[in-house]
């Protein structure tokens, strides 16, 4: 019965550090994260920072001061839902992270013994485009997770994927779909058409390399050949609109020339 009392201390000491460990975490995630507040005004313009193809950063204006900015009713229905369904299937479901995705990605890190960091919504996307590095290390991660539930808490679905549509990446140093839609097929992004829709958000994934339409054509028009006949089982395609859509797929190609001079893009701010 003597070493009872020791290893009661022990326990508590162990405890003690645990609670301080977490606390210590605790404070390192939450300190000076950003208020997500002002995004709630659809006048507010903001200055984030962007990185093109080369890894030098530019200023970006996000907000209608950026002349690509597009509110969230000039999206057509199609590039919305193609968004949607090619990113985050659930977004309309969840509280800004998908549990259910989530646990699958930890399940898939833990059997092959490396960190994948899938399963990021689209909110938790936008945290790390609008606030965050794009660093893989778990204490981003873990800032990412809080920023994502705050803007769930203060902001509507709506506004959460206007910002998405109007901040992605999308080539190099494209911007936002207002932006793709002339970059790419030369006309407002209100008039692309579902194939068109389908095509940009294809890219999604990785425009820079995986599903970069000059070096991966054919793996971005299979994608977006699947996307258009996702929006069929949405019912936000009919039968003719799927067959038309995957016809023009078979026909699109994109631009992804890189553009240097940042006059010729409007949206990056004045150094």
């Amino acid at each position: 019965m003597s070493g009872s009392p020791k290893l009661g201390k022990v326990f508590l000491w162990a405890l003690f550090v645990l609670i301080l460990s977490v606390g210590a975490l605790a404070l390192v995630v939450f300190w000076e994260l950003p208020d997500v507040t002002p995004l709630k005004k659809r006048t507010t313009t903001l200055t984030i920072s962007v990185p093109d193809w080369q890894g030098t950063m530019h200023p970006f204006l996000v907000g209608p001061a950026n002349p690509y900015w597009t509110p969230l009713e000039l999206f057509p229905v199609e590039l919305k839902w193609a968004v949607i369904v090619a990113e985050d299937a659930n977004f309309y479901e969840h509280g800004g992270v998908d549990v259910t995705a989530l646990k699958e990605a930890l399940k898939y890190d833990l059997k092959h013994k490396r960190l994948r960091y899938g399963a990021s919504t689209i909110t938790q996307q936008l945290a790390k485009n609008l606030f965050l590095s794009r660093d893989k290390s778990v204490l981003r991660k873990l800032r990412e997770l809080v920023l994502a539930m705050r803007m769930e808490q203060e902001l509507t679905k709506g506004r959460i994927l206007e910002l998405y549509l109007n901040v992605v990446e999308l080539g190099p140093l494209v911007y936002g779909f207002g932006h793709a839609a002339e970059h790419h097929f030369g006309m407002p992004v209100q008039y692309l058409t579902a194939a068109e829709a389908a095509f940009l958000a294809a890219t999604l994934p990785g425009p820079r390399v995986a599903f970069n339409p000059q070096n991966r054509l054919i793996k971005v028009r299979q994608r977006a050949a699947r996307l258009v006949k996702l929006l069929g089982l949405r019912k936000i395609l009919d039968e003719t609109e799927i067959n038309d859509a995957l016809v023009q797929i078979g026909q699109l190609g994109g631009r992804q020339d890189a553009l240097d001079d940042k006059a010729q893009t409007p949206g990056l701010a004045e150094d």
